[in-house]
């Protein structure tokens, strides 16, 4: 039996409680929050020294929470990473001036991520119902800025919430779009493997279009946070991000615990997003990891020199 998810299911206040919905739980421990802090011989934060490029990129004080205020908070939900290696040379012309696309092990890779956004408010104003809950589905690549920096650039990012959209696009100058998104999840029981995840988007303005999704996945396996210097660290843990306004790179930050981790199965795979943004989808199954989730902190943009 397919159930909707419904709006009233949000994330667990404690770092230490769950959040059910159904048949998925999203659980946050001590152990996740201390491992996203490096610690020095002396107890304190270690801030990793950078070796400059085109040597090893620093990846480690990017998941550093920084020391000024957050401006919104949100929590993340249901989030699936479909990864597909891609040649370069057909992303860079894609990219801004002064982006650089950031490499594991000489390969670039093109990412399309549908979860669900919730409790998505200012920092200090509660959450609204109607206006800080909706689906979200963004298609991106890995950037730097010359060899340090690593970061997401997004070449889109469909949303289920018109007023969220426009806010995006004017504060922080990403190229959302208004998208019909729905998330359902199969009950046991219900003939079809227990625990199936569904998304499905429809782009309804702006264009280009069309640019739709439907993706079948299973999460499976054990949950544990990506270990750095993989493949999947490299590809999820991701805390910089990247927008280009009036010929200007601007430069946001979040911070979050390390995602709890699983691989997925992914049964049924349509979509036209990465045609939309002028992207050739390998025709070859996508790397697929699922996590049931985060509690996020927004930083303000800054902008690039």
């Amino acid at each position: 039996m397919l159930g909707e998810m419904r709006s009233n299911e949000n994330l667990p206040h404690s770092l230490e409680s769950s959040f059910t919905g159904d048949s998925i739980t999203i659980e946050t421990n001590k152990q996740q929050l201390s491992n996203n802090h490096a610690v020095g011989p002396k107890g304190g934060p270690m801030v990793p020294k950078f070796t400059g490029f085109p040597g090893p990129i620093n990846r480690d004080t990017p998941t550093l929470r920084p020391v000024r205020r957050a401006v919104m908070r949100q929590d993340w939900s249901f989030l699936l990473f479909l990864h597909w290696e891609v040649p370069a040379e057909s992303l860079r012309p894609l990219l801004p001036p002064g982006l650089e696309l950031d490499l594991y092990q000489g390969r670039a890779y093109v990412g399309l991520v549908p979860f669900t956004m919730s409790g998505v408010r200012p920092v200090g104003i509660p959450p609204f119902p109607w206006l800080s809950r909706y689906h979200e589905t963004n298609v991106r690549t890995y950037v730097h800025v010359d060899g340090r920096d690593p970061g997401v650039w997004f070449f889109s990012l469909d949303a289920a919430n018109p007023l969220a959209v426009i806010a995006a696009r004017a504060w922080f100058h990403l190229p959302y779009h208004h998208a019909r998104m729905r998330l359902t999840h199969e009950s046991p029981g219900a003939g079809t493997t227990p625990g199936a995840i569904s998304y499905s988007s429809e782009r309804l303005w702006p264009g280009p279009k069309p640019a739709t999704h439907t993706i079948r996945c299973m999460p499976k396996g054990p949950i544990t946070p990506a270990e750095s210097g993989t493949l999947e660290h490299f590809l999820v843990e991701r805390y910089l991000l990247y927008a280009a306004h009036r010929g200007r790179l601007h430069r946001g930050q979040v911070h979050h615990t390390p995602y709890p981790l699983q691989q997925a199965d992914v049964t049924a795979l349509d979509e036209s997003l990465l045609a939309a943004a002028g992207i050739v989808r390998p025709d070859v199954p996508p790397l697929a990891h699922f996590s049931r989730g985060v509690r996020v902190e927004v930083f303000p943009l800054t902008i690039l020199p």
